[in-house]
């Protein structure tokens, strides 16, 4: 993730502090903190952070009085209230005195993560509103989720497309957001006022298809009572999307290419061509080139569409954007379900991280679906997952026990590692596999990153 903003941490809890300023640095945010609300208020006012977040009780006080002083001097900035005394009557209060959100203790650091990223993003949006077309109404992530490094080159090369008006082709995976794409393309582009009509060429039947395609006149065919506009002409000032392209006959290409060269059209049964002028945006699952080469593809339509090509990243190369996509989705089906508040627990982030997702985007929004009808609680675990993905185990390839090669041999007990030493061997070993990486290697260990601090400050003191 690519962040320059600044966040001011005022906790007095010395171990939670460096845990949280840590955790929020991997983030890339540049992290500010106080141990009490009189160093937090100074630090606000002179630093003037992108959001603060407070525990509630503070040795001088508690963390609303530092929201006052920043509303009295006319800051206003996204504020999070953390407490491990949290109670319905201090979450309305710290509400209604203007914090954005109020988080109890024992605290998720992913949950917590997750809230920073969406109140800078609401910040940012409300700030900069101007800067964003009104004719689109499209946020600045374009509609997709996704912080990774792939997705912000994605969401620039759909930027760079949207401004010519040429074919596009879109690649991907089943389940990778092929629509999305080409809803964000059509956005920003200067056709977004048209209309944006996607067909699937799997869905047509192949005698149907010309017809459907490129309209038909009055009798016909057998059953043709009137004369119907086809998807081209409805299409006419937007931008249509082939989806499964690769399965269009080869007939019905050789049809498609003189559209795309003449910008005409001519429906069954018409003696002449009718003008449409439409932007086609193709997106395929497969590997076109290996059509061509097979025949099932014809090369010159394949080269007319390739030049403006874009690739749609699987999930599995997404890294974090998991967990985003995750929330994402599990707020929408609580949403729809009239669910309150839920979020995912640690060892379900854990699972989640360390699947494949050979559906993709539109696996994990199922898995979520799954999760909010079985989940009767607020907080989603392993078992409220598909099978599937809870049934895969994470394991460090090509390790044994660490400290323990080959087994406990029979060998008199003196010599046998104790039980804190092979704990003490394997957080190690973990730690080094993951390049000291505490956020991975908590998810390894199956631990919270509290837990996995306090363990490695006890190995440092026996050290």
């Amino acid at each position: 993730m690519k962040a320059s903003e600044t966040l001011l941490l005022i906790e007095d809890d010395a171990s939670l502090r460096t845990l949280l300023q840590e955790e929020l640095a991997l983030d890339g945010y540049r992290m500010l903190v106080a141990a009490n609300s009189a160093e937090g208020a100074a630090m606000a006012l002179v630093e003037a952070p992108d959001l603060v977040i407070s525990d509630l009780r503070l040795p001088d006080g508690d963390g609303l009085d530092v929201l006052r002083k920043l509303q009295a001097e006319g800051q206003v900035v996204p504020f999070v209230i953390i407490t491990a005394f949290g109670t319905v009557d201090q979450a309305v209060d710290a509400l209604q005195a203007g914090a954005d959100d109020f988080l109890t203790k024992p605290l998720s650091t992913e949950h917590l993560r997750l809230k920073v990223r969406r109140l800078l993003a609401h910040a940012a949006l409300s700030h900069e509103l101007a800067r964003y077309r009104s004719a689109s109404g499209a946020p600045a992530n374009l509609g997709l989720v996704g912080e990774s490094a792939a997705m912000d080159r994605l969401r620039r090369e759909i930027r760079q497309v949207a401004r010519s008006e040429a074919s596009v082709l879109i690649n991907g995976e089943s389940g990778t957001g092929k629509e999305l794409v080409a809803r964000a393309i059509h956005r920003e582009s200067e056709r977004r006022d048209g209309p944006f009509i996607p067909v699937n060429c799997a869905g047509i039947p192949p005698e149907l298809m010309e017809s459907e395609f490129f309209g038909h006149e009055a009798g016909a065919f057998t059953g043709a009572r009137q004369a119907r506009k086809g998807l081209f002409a409805e299409a006419s000032g937007g931008t249509l999307l082939l989806d499964e392209i690769g399965e269009m006959p080869l007939a019905l290409q050789a049809k498609l290419l003189r559209v795309l060269q003449e910008g005409q059209v001519k429906p069954v049964g018409a003696e002449r061509e009718e003008p449409v002028d439409v932007r086609i945006v193709a997106a395929t699952h497969v590997d076109l080139m290996q059509a061509v080469r097979q025949g099932e593809f014809r090369e010159d339509l394949y080269y007319r569409l390739e030049t403006l090509m874009l690739t749609v990243p699987p999930l599995r190369e997404r890294g974090d954007d998991v967990e985003l996509l995750a929330m994402h989705f599990l707020r929408q089906s609580a949403d729809r379900h009239r669910r309150g508040f839920m979020r995912l627990g640690e060892a379900t982030l854990k699972t989640l991280a360390d699947y494949p997702f050979p559906g993709n985007v539109r696996e994990l929004a199922s898995a979520m679906e799954r999760a909010v009808t079985f989940c009767d609680g607020e907080v989603v675990q392993p078992e409220h997952l598909p099978a599937r993905i809870r049934k895969r185990q994470a394991s460090l390839p090509g390790q044994g026990w660490p400290g323990v090669a080959g087994g406990i041999q029979e060998e008199p007990t003196a010599s046998w590692p104790t039980l804190e030493t092979l704990q003490q061997q394997y957080v190690r070993q973990v730690m080094d596999r993951v390049d000291g990486n505490k956020r991975r290697a908590a998810q390894i260990l199956g631990i919270n990153r509290r837990t996995l601090y306090r363990w490695l400050e006890q190995q440092d003191e026996a050290g």
